[in-house]
């Protein structure tokens, strides 16, 4: 594994860690919130970004104007049983939906959540670095790079992996910013 392998690695893992935390739900309205509900529309499950026009009112409020009005109430359904705690309701102009507010035991459990997903990212980084880390070994025993170049590789890898963890770390104090607000 190289080190362009290696940074796309580490970059695929900055984009998970980025959708699974856009998915914790705060009391701010966010579209983004939405992207993990499938609608069963027109025989076949689709995302409600592809059904309707979503729009954030205010901060605790987003309207959903379906372009076919008959998928409103499978979009409302979708949502009603995502288990995302939101309540919606349908009006000529299509749906409101509504973020009720957090309180302190469910900004906890939103924390706790951020954070276990935050570990996960800097294992599959561990892991990825581990795997590298093997690959520069068995180069060296084979001699195809000398020592030095090996031990230069290790701390390169180190270095990008250091910088990927803040990148982490901050998505992380943004999210709990978010959270704690």
């Amino acid at each position: 594994m190289n080190t362009a392998q290696f940074k796309t690695k580490l970059k695929e893992t900055e984009e998970w860690l980025k959708r699974e935390l856009s998915g914790i739900r705060t009391g701010r309205a966010t579209p983004a919130i939405l992207d993990v509900v499938k609608v069963d529309a027109y025989g076949q499950m689709m995302s409600i970004n592809q059904l309707a026009n979503i729009s954030v009112e205010d901060a605790r409020m987003m309207r959903i104007t379906p372009w076919d009005m008959s998928v409103a109430k499978p979009i409302e359904k979708a949502i009603q049983t995502s288990d995302l705690g939101l309540s919606v309701t349908v009006d000529d102009k299509g749906l409101r939906v509504v973020f009720p507010e957090l309180t302190s035991e469910r900004r906890q459990a939103l924390l706790k959540v951020a954070k276990t997903k935050l570990e996960d990212a800097r294992i599959a980084l561990r892991g990825e670095r581990e795997k590298a880390i093997k690959d520069i070994d068995r180069e060296e025993k084979d001699k195809k790079i000398s020592e030095d170049e090996k031990f230069r590789m290790k701390a390169d890898l180190q270095k990008i992996l250091d910088d990927a963890g803040k990148v982490l770390e901050e998505m992380f104090s943004k999210k709990e910013k978010e959270i704690g607000e």
